[in-house]
């Protein structure tokens, strides 16, 4: 028995028919690239034109992908600036802080001055540090307030000596190590530095109190001529800390003076540096007075 013809379905042939089709579109683009290629490798020229159509066909598109990444960019960088505020905020508020500070002792400064000239002709000179060193360490929840800085008897510290931060007076040595050294701050309770009002000569005391402010007592009592953000600096008397460092801003008044709140925050204080005694001999005669004779056998 024969067997069955078979047809080719129309199916077939179109699909036979597609890839002939293929195979030539392809073959021709082959040829035609391999015909642009020698040509721009025997006469780059000749393409000049072609590439700058091209060129100018995608420059919308580059544009767009520019635009795009451009303002990416400007918009993470938005962003990393609003997060860099904040850091730059707080440094320029410390800044301004120490201005303020620096501005009151220039003016308490000014004003020594203009009475030493109009006496004596003199002018104190601020003295050069002994050492300078870290505040590594401070209480701020005892009724005893101390601080431990990095310094101490190898670097020429001594008991007594002031201890100053770029915000004003932090206190004074009263322990020295080789190393380091144990201060009381101005807000410990056995604290009392004698002060003036940075623009007049209204005199107090500076004590310290268990709240960790400063109690301001003034030293002829009658009408409280002091009033808030009056800034308060060292007078010199008693010889141990020098005149004009600030010592304490008022923030509320009393009978006798005002309650204040130390400018040196040793929380935010890094560095401090530690002075030499204003007038040792002063400090030294008070020592003698204060020792209680012998007596003779």
């Amino acid at each position: 028995m024969a067997p069955p013809k078979v047809r080719g379905s129309s199916s077939n042939r179109k699909a036979q028919l597609s890839v002939f089709t293929g195979y030539l579109i392809a073959g021709a683009g082959a040829l035609i690239g391999a015909a642009l290629l020698a040509i721009s490798l025997w006469q780059p020229q000749a393409l000049a034109g072609l590439r700058t159509m091209a060129t100018d066909a995608a420059a919308p598109v580059g544009k767009a992908g520019a635009g795009a990444r451009t303002g990416g960019q400007s918009f993470f960088e938005a962003i990393a600036g609003y997060y860099r505020a904040g850091s730059k905020n707080a440094e320029l508020e410390q800044e301004v802080k120490i201005a303020r500070v620096k501005l009151a002792e220039a003016a308490a400064l000014k004003q020594e001055n203009a009475r030493l000239k109009a006496t004596l002709g003199l002018r104190e000179d601020d003295p050069r540090p002994v050492a300078l060193g870290r505040l590594i360490g401070s209480t701020s929840s005892s009724t005893r307030r101390f601080a431990y800085v990095s310094v101490g008897t190898s670097d020429g510290v001594a008991s007594d000596m002031p201890v100053v931060s770029a915000m004003g007076l932090v206190g004074r040595v009263i322990e020295t190590g080789s190393d380091s050294a144990r201060v009381m701050l101005l807000t410990d309770s056995e604290s009392l530095v004698p002060v003036r009002r940075a623009t007049d000569d209204i005199v107090a005391f500076a004590q310290g109190q268990a709240d960790g402010t400063l109690r301001i007592r003034l030293i002829n009592l009658g009408l409280n001529p002091l009033k808030r953000g009056d800034v308060f600096v060292t007078s010199g008397a008693g010889g141990l800390f020098r005149p004009n460092i600030a010592v304490a801003v008022v923030t509320a008044l009393t009978k006798d003076g005002a309650v204040g709140r130390m400018l040196s925050n040793p929380a935010a204080t890094d560095y401090v540096a530690v002075e030499p005694v204003w007038k040792p001999e002063a400090i030294q005669t008070l020592k003698v007075q204060a020792t209680p004779a012998r007596d003779e056998p």
